[in-house]
């Protein structure tokens, strides 16, 4: 009996290619870029399954280019680029790589906010291009974090782990969903839910976790900057738009928000004009999860994901409905 073919979309740890060479059979356009659609629709004609990333609409302009698929695994935790109603009704089983990245990536939401409230990136141009000259009380003042707040939008697993570490800083803990946690769960990270408003008002610092769909998307607008503290910052490791992020750039340029730290964009890969030449921006290329420890979790999670809806024919944990 043949294997099931599968294409890989983008490279990936050969972790994950050494575990679906065991069951199936790959073509993988390997490089560090994004297929292009044109090539996506093609070669996806005559797969049984696809592994993909964000980056790859998974539509039905794709579902109907691609009779034979029965299983699409996102090398990611979100999923807003497929569409799982779409792929339901045609019998097409989707998974994701949820909980493995909770920590790589509540750890880096860390390193954004204590890199844009401490200036480390200034500071660390600074002394590369020579313009150190001594130690000066009044260079590149930055803001504290300890006993400062901390207000958590979205607090699923990601937020929530997000809050556990502000506990390490004496921080108070501000926390906004579409539904609350279980007062176990405030208890223990010491957070309160409190309204959208509140939040934005009385936060120093405000972390985004929430996931990207059509009441997130803009969450963060002229009106949501115009609410915060103009000693506040705001940092972005959740998804882009859920941020306007030409509306982010007047906040910083006009000095509305004290600083952002962010590592997904609107349009990514591109960034809004002006975006890179805010100093008071700390700007990272989408590397929340990137440790090479959780980004093998993932190559083998979204593997293990496509093998049981192609080989094992079983309801795969990872699956998304």
């Amino acid at each position: 009996m043949s294997k099931p073919r599968i294409l890989v979309t983008r490279r990936v740890p050969r972790e994950c290619l050494d575990l679906l060479k065991q069951h199936v059979d790959v073509e993988h356009y390997d490089k560090a870029t994004a297929i292009p659609r044109g090539l996506l629709l093609k070669t996806a004609a005559d797969k049984d399954g696809l592994l993909c990333l964000l980056t790859d609409k998974i539509d039905a302009e794709l579902l109907a280019a691609a009779p034979r698929l029965q299983a699409v695994s996102t090398f990611s935790v979100g999923y807003d680029h497929v569409d799982v109603p779409a792929c339901k009704a045609r019998g097409v089983a989707v998974t994701n790589t949820p909980g493995v990245l909770t920590e790589s990536t509540a750890d880096f939401t860390w390193a954004l906010l204590m890199s844009a409230a401490r200036r480390v990136v200034e500071g660390d141009a600074h002394m590369r291009g020579g313009k150190y000259k001594g130690w000066d009380p009044l260079l590149l003042l930055g803001s504290d974090v300890s006993g400062k707040t901390l207000g958590v939008i979205g607090f699923g697993r990601i937020g929530q782990a997000v809050a556990k570490r502000a506990g390490g800083f004496s921080m108070r803990v501000l926390y906004h969903d579409t539904k609350r946690a279980s007062s176990d769960v405030e208890a223990a990270l010491n957070a309160v839910f409190v309204p959208l408003h509140e939040l934005l008002r009385e936060s120093d610092y405000v972390s985004v976790h929430t996931v990207l769909d059509a009441g997130t998307r803009h969450l963060l607008d002229d009106r949501a900057f115009g609410l915060m503290k103009k000693s506040a910052y705001l940092i972005n490791a959740a998804r882009g738009p859920i941020v306007d992020e030409k509306a982010l750039v007047r906040a910083l340029k006009s000095e509305r928000i004290r600083g952002a730290g962010l590592d997904v964009y609107e349009w990514e890969p591109k960034m809004a004009p002006g975006l890179a030449s805010c100093k008071n921006a700390v700007l990272a290329p989408h590397l929340a999860s990137a440790t090479l420890e959780t980004r093998v979790k993932m190559g083998v999670m979204a593997a293990e994901g496509l093998i049981d809806g192609l080989v094992r024919k079983t309801r795969s944990p990872y699956r998304v409905d």
